[in-house]
């Protein structure tokens, strides 16, 4: 009987794949198994398809001279829910009212398929002899963590709610936010082997319906096996891969993705994951904080212009510091010369390496103080700061002024509030210190305009980057480096209409990247 049922089973499979070839990826249908007549049968099409797995439990009963089975993984489900919703009501009454006693939710259905992902799921199956349908009970072990705010992006003022790895309490939290039927989740799944689960939340009436479609086009282009996290989504989905900064925004705060829905965006969530994907962005949204919001407009205003401000210090302080002690000297003003020049008599080694030296020693530091626990990390970074920075002074590898330089560098690039922005922001003063050893400032020049190109032709799902400076659009600067009012925020920015801004821009003169991704 088993090899039988293991022909069949290799039977059904091979029409499956077959038929699923003949269709497009993006409308496979989900196979079908219909549920045997013989309980042996199915016991056997189930073992063979868990590869007779040790978690799975198969136990058998017998109610009013009816032979049944209960079926589930003990990894995932909750024995204690099995045993007191399950077990003890079916083996105490008839058979014809059992749906009446089973005190969880429960689901009939008639497709084996169906019946392997609700086993994956956490859920338990019960089958009766002679019997075409299942029950599907939900016990699945939850083991979630508390709402707490997230550690990496903590505020002052306002909501201390943050996402957490249960994908269904994630969306209670923005529903919860966000009372209008206008709001839609739309679920969606990824993976060809293993699929993960996707959730596509939006508002309704705001929304660009092109944005929508593109995404679902990018989701059925991926061919993997399995997505194992929302960040692989990330560089899957997004415009372009090769330029070191994120089009794509990714936060774990309910009141920051509350208030991108609200300007027309999308929010992808991820089952599994804590974070949540933000699209279209643009350059400037990286550089907000929810303390903009909840503090005075001109308080918000000084502090978002100081997080800018830290970029072009984070880049360029490095690569200023060796164009002017390999090149332009003469800059320095008088009272600066004799302190800079001995601070750099006794060091041996040319500007670059001195810089470069000192700026991966800091990067270093970080990661270490990253990957360690938070007592050793805190530990690490004070040995560091103080003790290497001391010692190479005083051995005369590294002048004072590079210390200076290397201790403003690292506190500006961390004042930005993402960590994908901070860390391309970081990894962008590397080339600039190349090129300012090579050609002073004229390379620090060149750096910067090739920079600022690419900035202005990169996309976002189809909105440009850098809007809205390129192109421009003065109603929109309202909520970028300033943050004018609340009152005055009377209209929706248009970065999230790429179609909308594309006919403003052609129609004062501007050319658009409007590139397609295959």
């Amino acid at each position: 009987m088993e090899k039988k049922m293991k022909s069949i089973f290799r039977g059904i499979k091979r029409h499956i794949k077959k038929d699923l070839k003949q269709v497009p990826s993006d409308q496979k249908p989900k196979p079908f198994v219909g549920v045997f007549a013989s309980i042996d049968e199915n016991i056997s099409f189930i073992k063979n398809t868990f590869s007779c797995s040790d978690d799975l439990i198969i136990k058998e009963f017998i109610v009013r001279n009816k032979r049944g089975i209960l079926v589930f993984l003990n990894t995932m489900t909750d024995s204690d829910k099995i045993q007191n919703n399950i077990l003890s009501p079916v083996l105490e009454v008839n058979v014809d009212k059992l749906e009446s006693v089973l005190k969880t939710k429960f689901l009939k259905s008639n497709n084996l398929i169906k019946a392997k992902e609700e086993l994956l799921n956490g859920s338990c199956i019960i089958l009766f002899d002679k019997d075409q349908e299942f029950y599907r009970l939900d016990v699945a072990i939850s083991k979630d963590r508390a709402v707490i705010e997230p550690n990496n992006e903590q505020v002052i003022q306002g909501s201390h709610e943050g996402f957490i790895e249960n994908l269904l309490i994630n969306l209670h939290l923005i529903r919860k936010s966000i009372r209008t039927s206008d709001l839609v989740m739309e679920n969606l799944s990824v993976g060809e082997h293993i699929q993960s689960k996707l959730t596509m939340v939006y508002m309704k009436n705001l929304a660009n319906k092109e944005i929508i479609k593109e995404f679902k086009r990018r989701i059925n282009y991926i061919s993997m096996d399995h997505i194992p996290s929302i960040g692989s989504l990330q560089e899957l989905i997004e415009d372009s891969t090769w330029s070191p900064f994120p089009q794509i925004l990714s936060t774990e705060r309910v009141d920051r993705v509350i208030g991108h829905l609200n300007e027309g965006r999308v929010a992808i969530f991820m089952e599994g994951s804590p974070s949540s994907l933000l699209i279209p962005v643009t350059f400037f949204a990286f550089f907000h904080s929810p303390d903009d919001y909840n503090s005075r407009w001109m308080i918000g205003t000084f502090i978002r212009s100081m997080r800018l401000m830290s970029i072009a210090i984070a880049v360029n302080l490095p690569a200023i510091y060796i164009a002017v002690i390999g090149f332009h000297f003469e800059v320095l003003p008088d009272d600066l010369v004799l302190p800079v020049v001995s601070s750099i008599r006794n060091i041996p080694f040319p500007p670059l390496i001195e810089a470069l030296v000192m700026e991966l020693t800091i990067e270093l530091i970080r990661e270490a103080g990253v990957r360690l626990p938070a007592r050793i990390g805190q530990t690490i970074g004070i040995v560091g700061g103080l003790v290497i920075g001391d010692a190479v002074v005083r051995a005369g590898l590294v002048s004072n002024t590079m210390i200076v330089v290397v201790a403003i560098t690292a506190v500006a690039a961390y004042s930005i509030p993402s960590t994908e922005m901070s860390d391309a922001v970081r990894f962008l003063r590397f080339p600039l210190m190349v090129l300012a050893s090579t050609f002073g400032f004229v390379g620090i020049v060149f750096g910067f305009m090739f920079t600022l190109a690419h900035l202005c032709r990169l996309e976002s799902f189809g909105a440009p980057y850098f809007a809205p400076w390129a192109p421009f659009r003065l109603k929109d600067i309202k909520d970028t480096f300033i943050r004018l009012p609340l009152w005055k925020f009377n209209t929706r920015p248009l970065d999230s209409n790429p179609k909308m801004l594309r006919q403003q821009s052609l129609s004062r003169g501007w050319k658009t990247n409007d590139t397609n991704r295959e």
